[in-house]
Parts: C-alpha cells; sequence; structure tokens
C-alpha cells in the first residue's frame, strides 16, 4: 500500500512538470518514504498541536508550555547521538522503527495519564523528546539515501507537500473531534487515532530494505577537525543554529495565540488547515523553481517575509495581525527549510569518506537546530515572566531579524571545495 501511494503521488507530480529528466525522478524507496511520513506527520499533527492546547487547557500556563517544549528540545539533542550511534552499528531503518513505535507508546501513555500529564508534564516531555530524535534521525538519514544530488530539490519539495497535507488534515481532523465531544474526552480521541496512524507508519517501513554501514565507528569524536576544516560545512550548522532561533517559539505559540483569541480548539484546527495548504503551494513553488543557484536569494526573500509579518504583530496582537503573520511564515518557511536543507545535503558528499559521515553531520546539525530552539524558548519564558506578554511581539521580531544571518552563512557555490583542507578520519 506504502508503495503503491508513493508512487501515484510520484507519477502526479511528474505529470504536472511534464517531461522529468530520469536523473530527477525519484526511486520507489523514495515513494515509501513519503507515504510514510505523511501518516506519521498525520499523526503527529493531530496530537501535537493539541498537545500544546492540552497542556494550556490545564495549567492555563505559558511557562509550562515553554519548558515542557525547553525539555523536549534539549532531549532531541542527546538523544540524536545516540541515535546515531544506533544506526552506525545497526541501521537506519531500525532506529527509525524504533522512533515510530516509541512515538505510539508516548501518546498511548498520554492517553492513560489524562490530566496528570500537567503533574508529570516534564518527564512527558523527555520521553517525547526520545522518541522525536529516534524517528528523524532515522528519516533524515534515509532522505539522503533515497535521494541523489541531482533530484534531492526536488525529494525535498515533494517531502514537503506530503509531510504539510498530513499537517492539513491532522489538525482539521482533530479540531472535529475535541469540537464533538464534551470536555477533555476529545483529546483522548485525538491521542488514541495518532497512535493508529503510526502502526501504519511501521507497517509501510516494513517497505524498505536495511542497509547496513560498511563503516561501523561513530566519528562524532572527530567533528572538532572537521569544525576546524571545513569552512562551508561549519557555516551551514550555525546556519540550523540561526533557523533554530526562530523556530523554537512558533512550533508552540500561534495555537496557543489563536486558542486564546478564538477560544475554540476546533477553528485553531481549521486554521491549520489554512496554512498548510499555503506551504503545500510553497512546497510546489519550490520544487518547480528550486535550484543550487538560486538558494542565497530564497533566503533573502524569506528573511524579507518573516520580519514583515513580524511587525504586523507589533500593531497589536489581535486576530487580523495573527493571521497575516501566520500566512506569511507558512508560505516562507518551507522555502527556507528547502532551501537549507538541500544545501547542506550537498555538503556531506564534500566530506571525508564520501557520505559515510552523513550520519554524524544530521546529528551534529540537530544538536544546532535544537540549541536554537532551546535558546530562544528559554529567552521567551524569561521575558515574559520577567516582562509580561506585550513583550512577545519584539521577541518574533527579533527572531526574524537573526534570520538575515542565514543570507551570510550560505555560499554561492556549495560544491567548491578550493582551498579547504581535507582531513583524514580513518576508523
Amino acid at each position: 500500500m506504502g508503495s503503491k501511494f508513493g508512487a501515484a503521488l510520484t507519477d502526479w507530480l511528474e505529470s504536472r512538470r511534464m517531461a522529468i529528466p530520469p536523473d530527477k525522478q525519484l526511486s520507489r524507496e523514495a515513494g515509501v518514504s513519503l507515504f510514510i511520513h505523511f501518516c506519521f506527520q498525520f499523526g503527529a499533527s493531530m496530537s501535537g498541536v493539541f498537545l500544546t492546547l492540552y497542556l494550556w487547557r490545564l495549567t492555563q500556563s505559558m511557562a509550562i508550555n515553554g519548558i515542557y517544549f525547553a525539555v523536549n528540545y534539549m532531549t532531541i539533542a542527546a538523544a540524536f547521538v545516540l541515535g546515531g550511534w544506533l544506526i552506525k552499528r545497526k541501521d537506519r531503518m531500525v532506529v527509525y522503527r524504533i522512533g515510530i513505535a516509541m512515538n505510539a507508546i508516548f501518546y498511548l501513555a498520554v492517553v492513560f495519564a489524562g490530566e496528570r500529564v500537567a503533574t508529570f508534564y516534564v518527564l512527558f516531555a523527555i520521553c517525547n523528546g526520545i522518541a522525536s530524535a529516534f524517528y528523524w534521525v532515522g528519516y533524515l538519514t534515509l532522505m539522503y539515501d533515497v535521494s541523489t544530488d541531482r533530484n534531492r530539490i526536488r525529494y525535498l519539495a515533494v517531502n514537503t507537500i506530503t509531510f504539510t497535507l498530513g499537517g492539513l488534515i491532522g489538525p482539521a481532523l482533530a479540531g472535529f473531534l475535541i469540537r464533538s465531544n464534551d470536555g477533555l474526552q476529545g483529546y483522548t480521541l485525538v491521542f488514541g487515532t495518532a497512535c493508529a496512524m503510526f502502526l501504519i507508519a511501521s507497517i509501510g517501513s516494513l517497505r524498505i530494505q536495511s542497509k547496513s554501514s560498511h563503516h561501523k565507528t561513530y566519528y562524532l569524536k572527530y567533528t572538532n577537525l572537521l569544525l576546524r576544516k571545513h569552512r562551508r560545512w561549519t557555516k551551514s550548522l550555525l546556519s540550523f543554529f540561526t533557523l533554530g532561533l526562530q523556530q523554537g517559539i512558533m512550533l508552540f505559540l500561534p495555537n496557543i495565540l489563536l486558542f486564546r483569541i478564538v477560544g475554540r480548539e476546533d477553528i485553531v484546527g481549521y486554521l491549520g488547515v489554512l496554512f498548510a495548504g499555503l506551504s503545500i503551494g510553497a512546497g510546489f513553488f519550490i520544487s518547480r523553481f528550486g535550484t543550487e543557484e538560486r538558494s542565497r536569494a530564497f533566503i533573502l526573500y524569506t528573511s524579507i517575509g518573516f520580519v514583515i509579518g513580524a511587525l504586523c504583530l507589533q500593531a497589536d496582537i489581535s486576530l487580523t495581525t495573527v493571521l497575516i503573520f501566520m500566512i506569511i511564515y507558512s508560505l516562507c518557511s518551507p522555502v527556507q527549510g528547502n532551501t537549507v536543507s538541500s544545501y547542506f545535503y550537498r555538503l556531506i558528499g564534500d566530506l571525508p569518506l564520501r557520505g559515510e559521515l552523513r550520519v554524524e553531520s544530521i546529528v551534529l546539525r540537530e544538536i544546532s537546530m535544537n540549541t536554537g530552539r532551546v535558546v530562544s524558548i528559554l529567552s521567551f519564558v524569561v521575558i515574559s515572566e520577567s516582562f509580561g506578554f506585550e513583550w512577545l511581539p519584539w521577541i518574533v521580531l527579533g527572531g526574524a531579524l537573526l534570520q538575515f544571518l542565514m543570507y551570510k552563512l550560505i555560499d554561492r557555490d556549495p560544491t567548491a571545495c578550493e582551498g579547504e583542507a581535507k582531513v583524514n578520519v580513518a576508523g
């Protein structure tokens, strides 16, 4: 079923693009990976969005939500290191399947814990962080393996469309379930449905063959040499830290803002459909017009867009200004993310051992991005608790302005390696 869905999706996109050169066509395993990711995102978007609102309903505390996500991202950074080690020792599909299973178990635990989630929210944040890290370290490695330098921009764009499609359907269904049931019962149905989607994703993952690494050595201890010798690669890691500075609060704050304004979970879910639809449109755009030569231009344009959106919140925090901000963010964020990810994956091929350092690179990438997320969330918690909620627009604007740093961190030609020393890291 997974391979048929992925193949149908790929064929449809190809018909829209007319003739696609053979070297840019996606493989069967690429199609299967897209189907799995759709199922995962369908479940994760249902549960993840409303876990934020669930905590808000139980605690009415922005600080608790902030601490939850700060602990979550710190755990993800640490668990990525362990997940990367397991991939080198076993295989990326082993870690990937463990991640899917752990996410299902996590949301089952949320169902059984009920309102006690608010009491043990730090423990739940740690468990969610481990589950998420194992899923993402497996999937990000898989993304590299099922794509090539020639079709990676297109694969990442189709991945964004598929990922966002799951994010479009999930919140709408979750909002309907919550609205149709009294009290917190709807949340229980949402988390239970998410578990079912994770089960389907787990079954779909069996269609992708395992691929053991020839290099079992975990080269993470050599990354200090790589950071010193490979300037472009180091700057790309800094770009993910910059990305995390904005993403940190954006992964939970908009839903709380919208809920405070409209007061209904179903409306928050339906607005999520609107934002996801815009992101899908942005995914089509990047799949058609995205090239390595346009990377810096896309980063510049998206940074300008983020600032324009953040300036709207300076006038007032109302339904109109939040909607304008989220519409702009939904259009710019996929373009920015796909651009920097494609650039980073190309750089991995220029490192020593020709792609065998992909796991270590992905681990460092996630450590960099989650460090940025934690910094932004903790800054938000401290500032909002010390100076009040009215400082929120300034925090958002600061994160948007920092995105201009990415324009300086991404070079024009990511394949050029002249003047860079090579590092021998023989295992």
